[in-house]
């Protein structure tokens, strides 16, 4: 299944999605400029290596990015999902949530596998954060969704709750599956960054109040 858009307006300009897009796209481009001494010198350095743990790589991998489909894939959920969860907490407030949210889901993985000297990078964590903030404030919201059936392709609107607790599951389901290969040299998905952030961003949104002037509307609607 892969989401195309939600069905639930924004109320407010996503001014701070759009500087995140925007900051990642941008880094991205500086990073493919380099040259690939230089590239993966800027990659070790700025990405958390959890052998040589370094406080400000959690901040400066999540707007690093591994190639063109990682960085699309990213910014696309992002787009979807965060206009929503910004609307509701303020522009500030947002920023320092996805920040948190990103930063502990590179601990997360940093807990999992101390020893590895393979960069962690990607804003997959932050924006799981998002997804999991969305899917407590919005589970009724509906996701037009691209699903595949057999040989055909078709779109339907499916509730945020489920898409989102599917994606979630098959994070875990991973997760799970990769610890036992830890240990080994190559790179792969940062799973347990991606289940780190879905559930910091569950827990802060929850603690964190919304924007009185949203929160009687939402309740209304939802």
């Amino acid at each position: 299944m892969i989401p195309l858009r939600d069905t639930l307006p924004s109320r407010s300009t996503p001014g701070v999605t759009i500087l995140i897009i925007l900051a990642n796209v941008l880094i991205f481009l500086y990073q493919i400029s380099l040259e690939p001494f230089a590239r993966n010198e800027f990659v070790a350095v700025y990405g958390l290596v959890p052998a040589r743990f370094d406080l400000s790589s959690l901040v400066t991998s999540m707007f690093l990015h591994g190639g063109w489909m990682h960085l699309i894939l990213n910014m696309w959920i992002l787009w979807i999902y965060g206009d929503n969860v910004e609307d509701i907490l303020g522009h500030g407030k947002y920023l320092v949530f996805y920040v948190a949210c990103g930063v502990a889901a590179a601990l997360a993985q940093y807990a999992i596998n101390p020893h590895s000297r393979l960069p962690v990078i990607g804003a997959s964590g932050a924006i799981a954060g998002v997804m999991g903030a969305y899917m407590v404030k919005f589970p009724s919201a509906r996701i037009l969704t691209l699903v595949p059936i057999f040989v055909f392709v078709t779109t339907m609107e499916v509730p945020a709750v489920v898409i989102l607790i599917y994606w979630f599951v098959l994070q875990i389901f991973s997760g799970i599956g990769s610890i036992g290969y830890s240990h080994l040299s190559q790179g792969g998905v940062a799973w347990w960054a991606h289940i780190g952030g879905f559930v910091a961003g569950m827990i802060l949104v929850a603690t964190l109040n919304t924007r009185p002037r949203y929160r009687r509307r939402y309740d209304l609607n939802w």
